[in-house]
C-alpha cells in the first residue's frame, strides 16, 4: 500500500478511536504531511522505536506502542522457559505514562509478570531492576535528549542492556506477524488487582542507591568535606531530580542548589530548546544560580537521565562546559588515580570506550596499567563487555563511557547512568578539593600529562523521507569514492564496519578515516534521530595547535558532506 491507501485504512478501521481519526481528518488537505506520517512504519532495532508523537503509522502512538509490545510478548513466548518477567519505566516526556501502561497491559494479557513503576524513573535504574528483579526483558518509555515532539520505546533484555540484532530482529519478526491494529489487552484495573501487573515500590530504589554508593573511591573524604563543596544542578525537567539529589545527599554533598525552573519534571521542557546536556544553552539558567551561590561546578542530566553534561568554573572566573570526552576523561584519571592511592587498583582492570570517544582515554589507562577496548557506538556494546567479564572472569570493568555524556561505573546497571556519574563527579570535586584543585585544574593537569586530545562532533539533520535518502546516498558515496585526504592530509587508513573482516568487531554503517598526522575522522548515521553525524580528533603538543588541526579538518570535511548531502 502506498501512504494515502494506509492513511485510508487508519480512518476506516474500527480499531482506532474517534481522537486519532480526528487528528488524521486533519491533515487531509496535506498530501505532504500524509505522505510524511504513512509512507513508512517507524522501524524497531537495537534501540527500539523512536519518532514524532502523532497519529500514522510513522509516528509514536498508542497503537504502535501496543503493536510493538504484542510483537514483545510473542517473541518471549517462545523464548523463554516460563513465565516471562518484565519492567517497565518511563521518563517525563508527552503520553510517556500512557505508553508505559499500555505496554503493560498487553503484556498483562499474555501472561507476562509485569513489573511496573508508578512514578517516572530513568533508564539507568531501570537497567538495574531488570537484574535486580531477574526480569526477562524491560521497557523504558524516552526519547532521551530529543525536542518535545517525539518520544520513543526502548526495550531491554535480561542482561540490564538494550537488545541485541538477533533479540530485535526476532521481536521485529514477531510485530510484522500482526494483522492489523488488534493487540491482546488486559484492563490496568484488572491487572493490578489480579497481580499480573506489580507496582515497583521503593525498595528497589533503595537497593540501587546503597550499590550505587558502593563505587566511591573515597567515601569517607566525602562524607567528611562534602558539604563544603557547592554544587549547582538542573534535572532538565526531567527524572534526575529525585534520585540525582538522593544520592549525593546520602554521600554528604549537601550544599546543592537545584534549578527551581528546571526542577519540575515537564514533557515540553519550556526553557530549554530540547532539553540536552550536551548543549551549552541548556546551562544558562544553571550559570546564574552558580554566580549568585558561588559554585564551582554544574551538572545537568537530560529526561531520562542517562546523560549527564557539567561546566566547571575557570581560574579566571568564566565557565567552561565540559564536552563528553573531557568528562570521561576526567572520571578515567579520578578513579583510577583514587584506586591507585588506596591500594585499590586491580591489575585485571577494564576500561571501554566507543569507536568515536577519545583516545586521550587510552593514554591514561596506558599509564594506569589499564587495558581499554574499543567497542562500536551504543551503550549495550559496553554492557556486552561487562556480561563478558563476569562470564569469563578476566578482567574487572571499572569504567565506560560514550563520547555522547553517557558514563557508567560498576557493573548492577548496564546503560549510561547519570546518577552514578553525578556522584563520581561530585566525589572528584572534593578529592582534589582537599588537593586545591577545580575540575578545571585537573583537565588541565591531564592535558600537560598526557598532551591536548580534542574532538569536534557536527551533526546533519535532515527529517522526512528525502533526508533519509540523502544520509544514505552520502555513505554510498563515501565508499564508491573514497577521500585521498583531507585538509591538505593524505588519508592513510579506512575502515569500513560494515566489513567485520576489517575491523574485528561486529557490522555496522560507519566509516572511519585515520590521516597522516594520526588525527581520524568518523562518519555514521544516527541510529535514533534523521541525522548524519561527522566525528573528528586529534592529537598536539599544545591547544592552539590541536584546535589548528581539528578546525581544518572539519572545514573540509564539512563542505563535502554537504555537497554529497544536499545542502
Amino acid at each position: 500500500m502506498n501512504a494515502k491507501e494506509r492513511y485510508e485504512l487508519w480512518l476506516r478501521s474500527p480499531d482506532i478511536d474517534e481522537r486519532t481519526k480526528a487528528e488524521l481528518r486533519g491533515i487531509a488537505d496535506d498530501p505532504h504531511e500524509i505522505e510524511e506520517r504513512f509512507y513508512t512504519e517507524l522501524e524497531f532495532g537495537t534501540a527500539g522505536l523512536r519518532g514524532i508523537l502523532g497519529a500514522g503509522d510513522n509516528r509514536m502512538n498508542i497503537y504502535n506502542v501496543r503493536k510493538a509490545t504484542e510483537g514483545l510478548a510473542r517473541y518471549l513466548e517462545n523464548a523463554v522457559e516460563g513465565q516471562p518477567r518484565v519492567c517497565i519505566a518511563y521518563d517525563s516526556r508527552h503520553c510517556s505514562d500512557l505508553f508505559a501502561r499500555e505496554s503493560a497491559c498487553v503484556l498483562a494479557a499474555h501472561g507476562v509478570q509485569v513489573f511496573l513503576y508508578s512514578t517516572l524513573h530513568s533508564v539507568p535504574q531501570l537497567s538495574f531492576t531488570i537484574l535486580e528483579l531477574q526480569c526477562d526483558a524491560g521497557i523504558v518509555i524516552t526519547a532521551s535528549h530529543n525536542p518535545p515532539k517525539y518520544n520513543g520505546y526502548k526495550v531491554y533484555w535480561s542482561y540490564g542492556g538494550q537488545v541485541a540484532p538477533k533479540e530485535a530482529d526476532g521481536i521485529t519478526e514477531c510485530i510484522r506477524a500482526i494483522e492489523g491494529f488488534k493487540t491482546a489487552y488486559k484492563p490496568y484495573d484488572e491487572a493490578i488487582g489480579d497481580g499480573s501487573i506489580k507496582l515497583i515500590g521503593k525498595d528497589v530504589d533503595e537497593v540501587y542507591y546503597q550499590k550505587t554508593m558502593t563505587l566511591l573511591t573515597q567515601p569517607e573524604l566525602v562524607r567528611a568535606k562534602g558539604g563544603e563543596l557547592k554544587l549547582v544542578y538542573t534535572p532538565l525537567h526531567g527524572s534526575g531530580n529525585v534520585p540525582v539529589r538522593e544520592i549525593l545527599k546520602r554521600i554528604g554533598i549537601t550544599n546543592v542548589t537545584v534549578v527551581k525552573e528546571q526542577e519540575a519534571p515537564d514533557g515540553d521542557f519550556p526553557t530549554v530548546k530540547a532539553p540536552n546536556p550536551e548543549d551549552p544553552n541548556a546551562f544558562t539558567l544553571a550559570f546564574r544560580y552558580a554566580e549568585e551561590v558561588g559554585a564551582t561546578v554544574i551538572i545537568g542530566t537530560d529526561p531520562d537521565s542517562d546523560r549527564l553534561g557539567c561546566a566547571v568554573k575557570k581560574t579566571d572566573g568564566s565557565w567552561a562546559v565540559l564536552t563528553g570526552n573531557q568528562i570521561g576523561a576526567i572520571l578515567i584519571h579520578s578513579l583510577l588515580s583514587s584506586y591507585r592511592d588506596t591500594g585499590k587498583l586491580p591489575k585485571d582492570g577494564l576500561v571501554v570506550r566507543s569507536i568515536v570517544s577519545t583516545q586521550l582515554a587510552d593514554a591514561i589507562c596506558a599509564r594506569f596499567g589499564v587495558e581499554i577496548r574499543e567497542v562500536l557506538t551504543g551503550f549495550r556494546f559496553i554492557a556486552e563487555q561487562i556480561a563478558a567479564c563476569e562470564q569469563k572472569h578476566d578482567r574487572t570493568f571499572l569504567f565506560g563511557f560514550e563520547e555522547s555524556y553517557g558514563f557508567l561505573a560498576g557493573s548492577f546497571a548496564r546503560d549510561k547512568d547519570a546518577i552514578c556519574a553525578a556522584m563520581l563527579v561530585a566525589e572528584a570535586c572534593v578529592v582534589y578539593g582537599e588537593k586545591g584543585m577545580t575540575l578545571y585544574d585537573v583537565l588541565m593537569e591531564i592535558y600537560n600529562t598526557y598532551g591536548f586530545y580534542r574532538e569536534k562532533v557536527k551533526s546533519y539533520t535532515l527529517e522526512g523521507k528525502e533526508g533519509i535518502e540523502a544520509i544514505k546516498g552520502a555513505m554510498v558515496k563515501l565508499r564508491e569514492e573514497p577521500l585521498s585526504s583531507v585538509a591538505g592530509v593524505a588519508v592513510e587508513k579506512v575502515e569500513d564496519f560494515l566489513r567485520p573482516e576489517c575491523t574485528g568487531l561486529p557490522r555496522s554503517n560507519v566509516l572511519r578515516m585515520t590521516v597522516a598526522d594520526g588525527s581520524w575522522i568518523t562518519v555514521r548515521p544516527s541510529g535514533t534521530e534523521p541525522k548524519l553525524k561527522l566525528y573528528i580528533g586529534a592529537h598536539a603538543e599544545t591547544d592552539a595547535a590541536v584546535e589548528e588541526k581539528l578546525t581544518a579538518l572539519m572545514d573540509d570535511m564539512d563542505a563535502k558532506l554537504s555537497v554529497l548531502l544536499g545542502l
